[in-house]
């Protein structure tokens, strides 16, 4: 078996997430302290207790995903001991952060100040209701970019994750999104649903947010990571510094090829995903990208002791 461990982006969320494993270890329990004193507030409190609609603040649902997965990656590696090396790490948009700080790439302190910049700087950039996303359902990405041209000529509404055969999120102004669903539906969509987001993700108009961000990749300090990172921008391994930085930028204003990502690390022996952090919602898409990969979450205590016991039988 070739692995992959994977890492959920924003969606993913929920109050109350981690604290099973808050409980039981105490490397996680540090995990979240951490990020606490690294930020300067109790994103912990947030995170434990809510109130949901403070979670749901881009620039709190960053960091906070990114600590209660990185606490699960802890654990898990205090129950294995040393666990056998997977092939590829990944992560879906703020999961690609996650993966960097998993591998090494980028201290946890580092990390969590970086990703709750990145959410600031995503809410601030595009006033609230001029910007909007929507899940095209039952048309392939082709035909989907062919209908963001059309209906969004200079680019104002464009793909911005391809996340598996048959679902591709578009991205941009709101009358432009909605255009584009229209015409979607005319060419023969199942279903054409708005998300519930504050902001236009992996859009042209978050351009500004990533010159931003490289200059805020100065600040922190970098490494080659132990295991190759599959960049969401460029469908492809990372692991010089200087392309995972760039991959990043471009990731913050261009799509996300999760489903190519996906075939890239199959096309390379990898059988089987492993998605740390809360929700299946990765393990789902892993499903549909290609059929006959072998997935299994890890977001609980009973998942991560369910984990721990497979890999054990690798070692």
């Amino acid at each position: 078996m070739s692995y992959a461990m994977i890492y959920p982006g924003q969606g993913s969320q929920v109050v109350g997430m981690g604290r099973d494993i808050f409980d039981a270890f105490a490397v996680a329990r540090d995990v979240f302290f951490r990020a606490d004193e690294a930020l300067g507030f109790a994103l912990s409190k947030v995170i434990f207790e809510g109130p949901e609609e403070e979670l749901k603040r881009t620039a709190i649902t960053q960091p906070a995903l990114l600590t209660t997965s990185i606490a699960l990656q802890t654990a898990l590696e205090e129950v294995l001991g040393a666990p056998p090396a997977p092939a590829y790490l990944a992560g879906h948009s703020l999961g690609e952060y996650t993966a960097l700080v998993a591998g090494g790439a980028l201290s946890f302190e580092d990390g969590v100040r970086l990703v709750h910049l990145r959410g600031t700087l995503m809410q601030e950039a595009v006033p609230e209701g001029e910007g909007a996303m929507a899940a095209i359902l039952g048309l392939d990405g082709e035909t989907v970019a062919r209908v963001c041209e059309e209906a969004a000529p200079a680019g104002e509404c464009q793909p911005a994750n391809f996340n598996c055969p048959g679902q591709v999120v578009i991205s941009g102004k709101t009358d432009f999104v909605e255009s584009a669903m229209a015409l979607a539906k005319e060419r023969g969509a199942k279903r054409a649903v708005p998300l519930n987001v504050s902001a236009p993700f992996h859009s042209s108009l978050m351009r500004p947010v990533a010159d931003k961000l490289l200059a805020a990749f100065d600040r922190c300090t970098w490494s080659a990571p132990a295991v190759p990172v599959v960049s969401n921008a460029w469908a492809r391994p990372v692991s010089e510094v200087q392309e995972i930085q760039r991959a990043l930028f471009d990731q913050t204003f261009m799509p996300v090829l999760w489903d190519d990502s996906v075939n890239v690390m199959a096309d390379r022996g990898v059988d089987t995903f492993f998605e740390v952090g809360p929700g299946t919602v990765l393990s789902g898409l892993v499903r549909k990208c290609r059929k006959g990969l072998l997935v299994q979450a890890c977001g609980t205590h009973d998942e991560v002791v369910a984990l721990a016991d497979r890999l054990k039988e690798m070692m």
